[in-house]
């Protein structure tokens, strides 16, 4: 099969109905290997997802589909099953229920659109847009989901695991960047890969940006547009600095906080890489 991979141009879009997909591979590890392509798959749910998204990801012999969503979040958004494919779920939530919200999980079904306009102005979310991603790497939960997720793909002997959030960009985005830190790829190139995502979503970030500004929001409701509908690569990039001062290194937190042992280390780049 001559697959075409999502290209952020939009040259090569290979999914229809699924958003902000794209593969990890093509990208070159620190010893000159390559991740390989079809492999290590990040996306949006497949809620969404047309058919031929279903097929494609059939033809590419997924045998797992790793979803980070909560409950809540999946309230009218179920994953499209995909045959063949073992659904994991490994819910990651970076804020406790109580610091949520109340009216944002009082609505029958996830719908994104609503709940940015109400969360913009409120003191609650704007925190959570300020300590999410602090929250992802250092809350003990959160690095157990994650060390579940590494013992899933580390155990995945053959075909595509694809992986997911709600929009596939902050809990998926960090998920890409310890498998590629994990695959010895460099920061610089993660970092461009997890900002990928503003591309994808800049349009909308712009539409509700404007609709914040119509309601009287000033630059702190925008950040919160900013956070949710789009990824906050500053704040990224400070997260992996927290890792950093905290760790030492990121593979030191791979080891220490996410449980990676040698052999995984090892297992993944024998699995994953290839030679240029």
């Amino acid at each position: 099969m001559n697959c075409q991979f999502f290209d952020i141009k939009g040259e090569t879009q290979w999914f229809s109905g699924i958003v902000n997909a794209r593969d990890l591979g093509g990208y070159k590890s620190t010893d000159g290997r390559i991740v390989k392509s079809g492999l290590l798959i990040r996306g949006a749910s497949l809620a969404t997802a047309k058919d031929a998204d279903l097929a494609l990801l059939s033809e590419l012999h997924t045998a797992k589909v790793i979803d980070f969503r909560t409950d809540f979040e999946k309230k009218g958004k179920e994953n499209k099953p995909l045959p063949n494919a073992a659904y994991i779920c490994l819910p990651i939530q970076p804020v406790d229920n109580e610091d949520a919200p109340k009216e944002m999980s009082q609505h029958k079904t996830f719908d994104i659109s609503k709940l940015i306009l109400m969360a913009a102005f409120n003191e609650k979310a704007k925190t959570i847009a300020r300590e999410m991603y602090p929250s992802l790497v250092m809350r003990p939960d959160c690095q157990r989901q994650f060390a579940a997720f590494f013992r899933e793909v580390v155990e995945t002997q053959d075909g595509a695991v694809y992986f997911h959030c709600t929009q596939g960009k902050d809990r998926t985005g960090f998920a890409s960047a310890y498998l590629l830190s994990a695959l010895g790829v460099d920061r610089e190139t993660i970092i461009a890969d997890f900002d990928k995502t503003n591309l994808v979503y800049a349009k909308d970030v712009r539409k509700y940006c404007r609709k914040v500004r119509f309601l009287g929001g000033k630059d702190e409701e925008l950040a919160v547009v900013k956070a949710f509908i789009g990824a906050n690569t500053d704040n990224f990039i400070k997260a992996l600095n927290l890792i950093d001062a905290e760790y030492g290194s990121m593979n030191a937190y791979l080891s220490k906080a996410l449980g990676l042992t040698e052999t995984d280390f090892e297992t993944l780049k024998e699995r994953y890489l290839m030679a240029d």
